[in-house]
């Protein structure tokens, strides 16, 4: 196995071949799988993506309108409010943030359901078109599917949504306020 990895060759020796072989497009055979890596890159990434959007998505829907009213009204209880939220947001490690939705969502409460794109029942059921499930449930018109998959993604989105509207409602507030100090603000107010 030693030989067969390479690892009897010296180390810059390897290094070379492992640049030589990323170059190529080859990342290598997964220890877990015992697929090429590349392949199961190209195997998650649609979920991914579908995760990282929709968390952008919450984000920006919450995150802007929130850090602006925040600036607006400074100091008022939705400022404090706002600013105690953004430092949890930066506070709480994501993981404990996941583990401890879990707990109380999934396990606790029964309001969502636990890990997984879908529910065991359904998977299989949708060809992948995408390789995005919502869409691939929208393109298959399986609205039941859907509605599973949307209450799948809810939890995860919105932890992550969470992260990225704190960064974005500090950054808002901050300009805001810096904007709103400026001397065209102060002259468009005496104007009326």
């Amino acid at each position: 196995a030693r030989i067969a990895m390479g690892l009897h060759l010296p180390l810059w020796h390897q290094f070379l071949i492992y640049i030589s072989n990323v170059l190529k497009g080859d990342l290598g055979t997964s220890v877990l799988t015992a697929r090429p890596v590349l392949e199961d890159i190209f195997r998650v990434f649609p979920a991914t993506l579908e995760l990282a959007v929709s968390a952008t998505i919450i984000g920006v829907l919450i995150g802007i309108p929130l850090g602006v009213f925040s600036a607006v009204k400074r100091g008022s209880l939705l400022d404090h409010i706002t600013r105690v939220i953004g430092l949890l947001g930066y506070s709480l490690p994501i993981f404990w943030l996941g583990l401890m939705a879990l707990m109380v969502f999934y396990a606790r409460l029964d309001l969502l359901p636990g890990p997984g794109r879908v529910d065991v029942f359904y998977e299989g059921i949708v060809d992948p078109v995408t390789g995005i499930m919502l869409i691939d449930c929208i393109i298959a018109r399986e609205w039941e599917i859907f509605r599973n998959a949307l209450s799948h993604i809810i939890l995860p989105a919105a932890l992550l949504g969470y992260y990225s509207m704190a960064y974005l409602s500090r950054m808002t507030r901050s300009f805001m306020i810096e904007q709103l100090r400026q001397e065209y603000i102060l002259t468009a107010r005496v104007k009326g």
